[in-house]
């Protein structure tokens, strides 16, 4: 009897350890077809993080632009083509949006303005060139408006991320607006970023414009709202000497620190 029962316990104990066996490999292996969708998905995911930077990287100023090659709507562009030569890159959300739709009008409007400055305009955003040649044909038959630039086709984001142009917290597939100002060299001098919801300021970016190339020019600085003929800063004295002197220079002073001066002044 003691026997018996020790083997029927001893059964039990083998039956109990397959049993678990079996439903613990069931449960790894059999899987319903919603929760195999998920677990593609999840793995889906976790590659396009691991491709794509969870922050956006920005480019820095005065170092030399990230180098770009890239179809447009008036065929292959590089940056290197812009050599000699200012270049406002600036990206939009979408094609056949409003928004956008204002922004570029206005840029073709300063157009002639831009290139009088010696500067290029182009523009870019996550959509084909055929959607951009479709978009600035219907700007041209509905508002008689011509967008005599070209703009880059980037469904790679290739572009848009060198420069930052995608912010997470915005948009994972759609750039917000930036603007960048690259100078003849292929220096980055200077970079403006607005949200989705409100166009830019395309007199402001004439404006930043003309105040780059007169700090170049003059080796001067530009106070806030400077516009061209006015007065510009002369930049301050870095020694003790220096700054006893500049007041008897003829700069118009307020401290030794603070002088200002018509360009023609010498």
């Amino acid at each position: 009897m003691f026997h018996s029962v020790y083997d029927l316990s001893k059964n039990s104990l083998i039956l109990t350890i397959v049993l678990l066996v079996f439903f613990t490999g069931c449960t790894t292996v059999v899987e319903t077809p919603q929760g195999a969708k998920e677990r593609e998905l999840l793995a889906k995911d976790a590659k396009v993080e691991s491709a794509v930077p969870s922050q956006a990287g920005l480019p820095r100023l005065n170092e030399p632009a990230p180098y770009f090659s890239a179809m447009t709507s008036h065929g292959p562009k590089k940056l290197t083509d812009y050599q000699g030569k200012w270049l406002i890159l600036f990206s939009h959300p979408a094609d056949f949006t409003p928004v956008c739709t204002t922004e570029f009008m206005g840029f073709a409007k300063f157009h002639d303005k831009f290139q009088e400055k010696n500067a290029e305009l182009l523009g870019l955003s996550i959509d084909s060139v055929y959607s951009h040649i479709a978009w600035v044909r219907n700007i041209e038959e509905k508002f008689g408006v011509k967008i005599p630039f070209p703009i880059i086709e980037d469904l790679s984001m290739q572009v848009a991320h060198a420069y930052g142009m995608i912010q997470p917290g915005a948009s994972d597939t759609s750039a917000v607006r930036t603007t960048f100002f690259i100078d003849p060299k292929g220096y980055l001098r200077a970079m403006l970023y607005y949200p989705m919801s409100n166009g830019r300021s395309i007199p402001e970016v004439f404006r930043l414009l003309e105040a780059l190339q007169t700090s170049d020019e003059n080796k001067v600085a530009t106070p806030a709202d400077w516009k061209p003929g006015e007065p510009v800063i002369v930049p301050p004295a870095h020694t003790q000497a220096e700054a006893e002197a500049r007041l008897k220079e003829g700069y118009d002073c307020k401290s030794w620190y603070f002088c200002k001066k018509n360009l023609e002044t010498k």
